[in-house]
């Protein structure tokens, strides 16, 4: 499984799929979609629809 990345567009925070955030509940190697969708950026407080996937 090829895992990918999530920048948040207002502040440019990264997702990293493989990497998860264990500091806020979400395992590593949680997908995107998997991710609840109240969940905010922990940088700024946007909105899952507020990142975008992205090629690293």
């Amino acid at each position: 499984m090829e895992f990918k990345t999530y920048m948040c567009l207002i502040c440019g925070w990264v997702y990293d799929e493989a990497a998860g955030l264990p500091e806020e509940g979400i395992a590593p190697g949680t997908l995107w979609k998997d991710v609840p969708m109240n969940w905010t950026c922990p940088e700024c407080g946007a909105r899952k629809e507020d990142f975008e996937m992205m090629a690293i």
